[in-house]
């Protein structure tokens, strides 16, 4: 992976805002947990991912890392490859009283990155680059599986949905120089023309879960 030399491929697209997407429809059928909770998720390079989550009230922490793999290749270099079975991915904790899982998945579709992608997102092009949502318990199996038929049905996205529902098994935290790497490379074109706008969507359409 060479997210550098993506930035041209990447400049050949359109970068448009899509339109919000509906708030999940379901109602909860059981109490929200108390206490610290983590999600883990993957949509493309977790660069963009973590800086969105990290802006979203109610989200304590956000880890860059790889996820769907085991321990031995859980490394850049490795996962770049594609065959690790590995996806850059992103360990969210959060305060369920202050935002739901539901809701960080409306953040994760709406503006976090493109679920009609298959193994790609943007410039960046191979399965450590795939849509995923790894769930911990049925729970949360659920309410992903409920939210992609709600979404399906609704037409608000141009292609059908791709994202994965898969159990979690492991987190691996990535490279120490990827973690907060938008706020650290704030004027690398790969970031500026890819990353940056999902902030300002992130702004534009969720004022209320939005923090500096």
């Amino acid at each position: 992976m060479k997210r550098l030399l993506g930035v041209v491929a990447g400049l050949l697209a359109v970068n448009t805002a899509r339109a919000q997407i509906p708030a999940y429809a379901v109602a909860p059928r059981v109490t929200p947990a108390k206490g610290e909770q983590v999600a883990v998720l993957a949509g493309g390079c977790f660069w963009g991912v973590d800086a969105v989550f990290k802006h979203v009230k109610g989200v304590e922490s956000v880890v860059s890392g790889y996820s769907g793999g085991g321990s031995a290749t859980a490394r850049y270099e490795i996962v770049s490859t594609g065959a690790t079975g590995h996806a850059e991915s992103v360990k969210i904790t959060y305060d369920p009283s202050q935002i739901s899982y539901s809701e960080l998945l409306r953040v994760f579709f709406s503006v976090a990155h493109d679920p009609t992608e298959l193994n790609r997102q943007g410039p960046d092009v191979g399965s450590q680059y795939r849509s995923v949502i790894f769930y911990s318990n049925e729970t949360e199996k659920q309410t992903a599986q409920a939210y992609i038929a709600q979404l399906s049905k609704t037409g608000v996205f141009s292609g059908p949905i791709v994202t994965q529902v898969v159990p979690f098994e492991r987190f691996y935290a990535a490279e120490d120089y990827h973690q907060n790497y938008l706020a650290n490379h704030t004027d690398q074109p790969y970031i500026a023309f890819n990353d940056l706008p999902k902030l300002k969507r992130l702004h534009q359409q969720f004022p209320t879960l939005y923090r500096e």
